[in-house]
């Protein structure tokens, strides 16, 4: 009787014990940001342009970083098992609103495609990106117009959410914050970054950009300035930053992008803000690179081989999930 006694004791402890570790889990887990790409590159390969849900490990609620593939990105994420679910679900359930960078194509064309078949959500953005969505896009000479200002007929199934650079916002039915920052793509073109957080984690997303040098600008040295004490107490630690070009790429034919030398020229001011000569704790997930010919590859071994600041380079596949 005695023995059965602590028998029962000792499985009702291990119970409430297993119970525990995996609330701690899932909490934690919860706290971790989680990437999916629906589309990687820049320029034309229209299956897999930029595109980039984030949100929380263990939550089914996404903000999509531009829309340049949406349908395939997604099929392609159920293919590889990232998501088991249909289609229509990550689409209308899924993605909680759009952040879109700047007006180009190849950064909303898959979100404008597919709009009959989206839900009501936001798109967030500076007034300048809104402005070429309603004035170029959700026209009727150009498809409809599926947002909440604009030409009529007004469908209202996006709103328009407009952002002031530097001022943090909540993003819609998660847990999530976010903050806009300006960039300059081929000036005096704009285009937008935007930081991601929760409690623990935060993540950069940079849309096209060029280097300040190029630019003629001074908007990544801001970015830098401001997030420094973010990336010193270890809260930021992973950016994702376009580089469209190799190294061979004339600097007057860069039309607003980066090289993996304008990586290391912007990168060399970041660690001078932080008074580092390393950033080996910072991750980048490279984006936007322009597929043309063996191009890719050359970016990746320039940006390998050539790494004074120990950064951890991820060259993101689509469909397949990144955890941070």
């Amino acid at each position: 009787m005695v023995k059965l006694y602590f028998c029962q004791k000792y499985n009702n402890m291990k119970t409430i014990f297993s119970q525990l570790l995996i609330g701690i889990s899932f909490v934690c887990s919860a706290q971790q940001l989680q990437v999916v790409p629906l589309g990687v590159y820049g320029g034309s390969n229209e299956g897999n342009l930029s595109s980039y849900l984030v949100g929380e490990m263990n939550s089914t609620d996404f903000i999509a970083l531009d829309g340049g593939t949406i349908n395939n990105g997604i099929y392609k994420a159920i293919e590889k098992g990232t998501f088991e679910t249909d289609y229509s679900t990550v689409l209308k359930d899924y993605i909680k609103g759009y952040f879109i960078s700047h007006g180009h194509l190849d950064h909303l064309s898959g979100m404008i495609i597919n709009s009959p078949e989206d839900s009501k959500k936001p798109i967030y953005g500076v007034s300048e990106t809104i402005a070429v969505l309603k004035n170029n896009y959700f026209t009727n000479n150009a498809w409809a117009n599926f947002a909440n200002e604009g030409e009529t007929p007004i469908l209202n199934k996006y709103q328009y959410k407009y952002a002031e650079a530097g001022q943090s916002f909540p993003l819609e039915n998660t847990n999530l914050t976010a903050t806009i920052y300006n960039l300059s793509h081929v000036n005096p073109f704009t285009s937008s970054a935007i930081l991601i957080e929760n409690k623990e984690n935060a993540i950069l997303y940079f849309g096209d950009t060029g280097a300040d040098r190029i630019e003629g600008t001074t908007h990544l040295e801001t970015i830098w300035k401001t997030i420094a004490p973010k990336i010193k107490s270890g809260h930021l630690k992973t950016f994702m930053l376009e580089v469209s070009f190799p190294n061979s790429q004339p600097e007057k034919l860069l039309f607003g992008h980066l090289t993996p030398k304008l990586m290391n020229e912007e990168m060399e001011k970041l660690a001078t803000e932080i008074r580092t000569k390393s950033l080996n704790d910072l991750t980048i997930i490279v984006t936007h690179i322009k597929p043309k010919g063996d191009a890719e590859q050359k970016i990746k071994e320039e940006l390998t081989n050539n790494n004074p600041y120990n950064i951890k380079y991820i060259f993101p596949k689509q469909g397949e999930r990144i955890i941070l």
